[in-house]
């Protein structure tokens, strides 16, 4: 048990000091080469702009003028006339709306 105890030990510390002596040799690595070769992107060449053809100015079209109209001759005005008055119509007597109070014959007592 405790040989396996020390294995793992053993293991363990021998990982992080071979981690901690990569980290100083790839830091060591990135300050000694300080200015690492940029990759070069290709330039484009620009290629001509296509020219677009201009369209001729067109002359614009002349709408016709028309001839003036001839001026409406004005209507004069109209003597007013004066019509009698109607005549009027006949009054017709009002009818009663009640009945006329007739007295009530009622049949004769039964025996």
């Amino acid at each position: 048990m405790a040989s396996t105890c020390h294995f793992f030990f053993f293991a363990l510390a021998l990982v992080s000091i071979t981690s901690n002596e990569m980290c100083y040799a790839s830091r060591n690595l990135l300050q000694a080469n300080p200015t690492s070769p940029q990759p070069q992107i290709p330039t484009i060449p620009t290629l001509p702009q296509p020219q677009i053809p201009t369209i001729p100015t067109l002359p614009q079209p002349q709408m016709p003028t028309l001839p003036t109209l001839p001026t409406i001759p004005t209507i004069p005005n109209m003597p007013k006339v004066s019509l009698p008055p109607l005549p009027s119509m006949p009054t017709i007597q009002n009818f009663p709306t009640t009945l006329p109070n007739i007295p009530f014959f009622a049949p004769p007592p039964s025996k």
